[in-house]
């Protein structure tokens, strides 16, 4: 085969069935009509010899060549933008995009504001984050879609040897009451106190969950003992519920800041225990690193870190 039967416009329509299901909606998702998507796909198939969905039915389903070329397609798109972002480059930080993921916690709460830090010094680099569970972000980071992340958990077994993992800063997990729990009025509790409460948690599938579990018990403390009062899908609407006077919960000091200023949630100390987790950084070094990427990493992610003996403080960290 010496002339590539394809082109970028027919993987990127292809690219678009497969995410959206259908023919209908990929063309409408590429602002083309729906006789021009399914003209394209048939020239395809024509140039490769090969059917690349099974017809029939309302879904679009891949053939087993249809399911290669999508992999493959997906490797060259992404390549081809990646050489699109290098050619910005030339141009410093005059333009581009830079694309920042990060696991759920670490997203809501910090990356926005080192977005914004970064934003306020680049105006005209465009920035994307991308929210997701560790291991989705990690696999995003991985293909290229994804230029760096900061998360909280752990990645893979199968990327470790695949991405650069460094140890970003310590983020502490805090207990948190309601200002009307009796604990409130203590300087400290005891660990043996924590069993004595009814807890507000994530459902158990949820990956936060999992660490959060995972670091208590590393600690000593044994969450399966708790008494889990109700489980919810978010840790705003934990923070909510331990508000309204409903239970306690472990959470992210980084995402009770505002809470804590407004005096509206207690943080409870346990004696002689400090709860921590180690955020870090990922990037797949076998992919091209932008200057936006770089410029972020050197300007703005060093603004909250640390030595390994000091927390950084994501409340009250440089504006």
């Amino acid at each position: 085969m010496t002339d590539i039967p394809f082109t970028i416009d027919q993987l990127r329509i292809l690219k678009a069935i497969v995410a959206e299901g259908s023919f209908k909606r990929a063309a409408d998702s590429l602002y083309i009509s729906q006789p021009a998507v399914s003209l394209q796909i048939q020239n395809l198939e024509r140039q490769l010899n090969v059917p690349l969905f099974n017809r029939g039915g309302k879904n679009a389903k891949l053939t087993e060549s249809g399911q290669l070329l999508v992999r493959y397609g997906g490797r060259i798109l992404a390549l081809c933008e990646e050489a699109c972002r290098a050619l910005e480059d030339l141009q410093s930080l005059q333009g581009g995009t830079l694309i920042v993921g990060a696991s759920q916690t670490t997203g809501t709460y910090l990356m926005p504001r080192l977005i914004g830090l970064f934003r306020q010094r680049y105006p005209q680099v465009a920035v994307q984050l991308q929210v997701h569970s560790t291991r989705r972000i990690a696999w995003s980071v991985a293909n290229g879609q994804v230029d760096l992340a900061v998360i909280g958990g752990e990645i893979p077994a199968e990327l470790q040897q695949v991405l650069q993992v460094t140890s970003y800063a310590e983020d502490e997990l805090a207990l948190i009451l309601p200002k009307s729990h009796p604990f409130s009025q203590l300087q400290d509790i005891k660990k043996e106190d924590l069993y004595r409460l009814r807890f507000i948690a994530l459902d158990t599938q949820s990956t936060i969950r999992k660490v959060i579990d995972k670091i208590l018990n590393q600690n000593g403390i044994d969450s399966s003992r708790f008494m889990i009062e109700m489980e919810l899908n978010s840790i705003e609407a934990i923070k909510n519920a331990v508000q309204s006077g409903l239970g306690a919960a472990f959470v992210s000091v980084s995402a009770i800041a505002k809470e804590l200023e407004l005096g509206i949630l207690y943080w409870a100390k346990i004696e002689n225990i400090t709860i921590k987790r180690m955020l870090s950084i990922i990037v797949n070094p076998n992919r091209y690193r932008s200057k936006a990427a770089e410029t972020f990493t050197r300007e703005i992610l060093t603004l909250f870190v640390t030595s390994p003996e000091v927390t950084p403080n994501f409340i009250d960290s440089p504006d």
